[in-house]
């Protein structure tokens, strides 16, 4: 007997079947997406034989040095969604601006953000990246597209998703209503669910941190990071395993697959610069995944989804994963915030320690 399939395309027709009145924009958006994430899979899987690793000698507006990739990947979401008539613009973390929908071609009532390529500073090492992305309803599709437009809270988020290129590429996304994972059948050149419904455990015996960023921590992100440090000796009673991979795609997909703790936190460095990440293409689309996969996603103060953003490139604190460590965190800040000051202290950062500040 044959073994019926769930394709991409189909899970997204059948969805729009379950909700009358749809015009199928949106699955014809998703699935141009889904086209653009395959071709850059292509790019990233060749490598070398490509010709596309290196730097490109170039920066992006956030003032980093591109790879070759990035450029190649940014150009590939563009022309592959611009053309659908489903999008009224597009923002992207490698351009400055807002990219309006050209004369062209039909404008449709979507928004689309994205990361092109994410982690990309992994992609000379062989190391997992990936393209993340985020489905917005234009405010206003008939008027000429601002970066205004693109200012909405995470709450309003239609679709998010991501693509990791790895050992196979796979495609996770939201529609609101859980988290659905497909994974890429080259022999029939379409994604498959192969993991519906994901979810992340409340608990979990991991995190990830850049731990050479310690010296910059507040109080208390040191003191959940020294908790987990001193493991079955320490206040918690069990051991914590690290990990670090400095790629929030591989990250994200870890924390879906088995839970975890994932923190970029705000730290001491230049107040312009509260967090790493951005919110627009990085930490809505992550937090509204994590969120309907039972998980938390914090800046440590606040909900990352309630953020009003103030800028196409506003970044932000960044922590999510298993909703009970996240919670912890979150508890850490505001008993450190009732503490009016009082001093964070712990033997383990202290002068018989490795992450003493000198």
């Amino acid at each position: 007997m044959r073994t019926v399939r769930t394709t991409l395309t189909r899970y997204t027709i059948e969805a729009e079947h379950r909700h009358p009145g749809s015009t199928g924009d949106f699955s014809g958006l998703l699935n141009a997406v889904a086209t653009a994430v395959k071709m850059i899979s292509n790019q990233v899987g060749r490598g070398s034989l490509a010709g596309t690793l290196g730097s490109a000698d170039a920066e992006n507006v956030q003032g980093e040095i591109q790879k070759k990739l990035d450029i190649i990947s940014n150009e590939v979401m563009v022309a592959e969604t611009e053309w659908t008539g489903h999008l009224a613009a597009m923002a992207s973390e490698e351009m400055t601006d807002v990219h309006a929908i050209g004369p062209g071609y039909r404008h449709g009532k979507y928004l689309l953000v994205f990361d092109p390529l994410d982690g990309s500073s992994n992609i000379d090492v062989n190391i997992s990246v990936g393209t993340i992305f985020s489905i917005l309803r234009s405010p206003d599709p008939e008027a000429e597209p601002t970066a205004e437009h693109f200012l909405q809270p995470g709450v309003t988020q239609v679709c998010a998703g991501f693509a990791l290129y790895g050992p196979s590429t796979m495609l996770v996304l939201t529609t609101g209503d859980g988290v659905d994972g497909f994974t890429l059948d080259r022999d029939i050149g379409a994604f498959v669910l192969t993991h519906p419904q994901m979810r992340i455990p409340e608990d979990s015996g991991e995190f990830a941190i850049n731990a050479s960023n310690e010296r910059f921590w507040e109080p208390p992100v040191r003191r959940y990071i020294s908790e987990c440090l001193a493991g079955q000796t320490g206040p918690r009673e069990r051991d914590f395993n690290m990990r670090w991979i400095a790629s929030l795609v591989a990250e994200t997909y870890r924390i879906l697959t088995r839970g975890g703790v994932f923190l970029y936190p705000r730290d001491s460095r230049p107040p312009a610069k509260p967090g790493r990440l951005r919110l627009l293409y990085e930490c809505n689309p992550v937090a509204f995944l994590v969120e309907q996969a039972g998980g938390a996603a914090s800046t440590g103060r606040e909900r990352v989804l309630d953020l009003q953003p103030d800028s196409l490139h506003q970044r932000v604190p960044f922590i999510f994963g298993s909703r009970n460590e996240v919670e912890r965190i979150e508890r850490y800040h505001r008993e450190q915030a009732d503490a009016a000051g009082t001093a964070f202290d712990n033997s383990l950062f202290n002068s018989r320690s490795l992450f003493r500040v000198q």
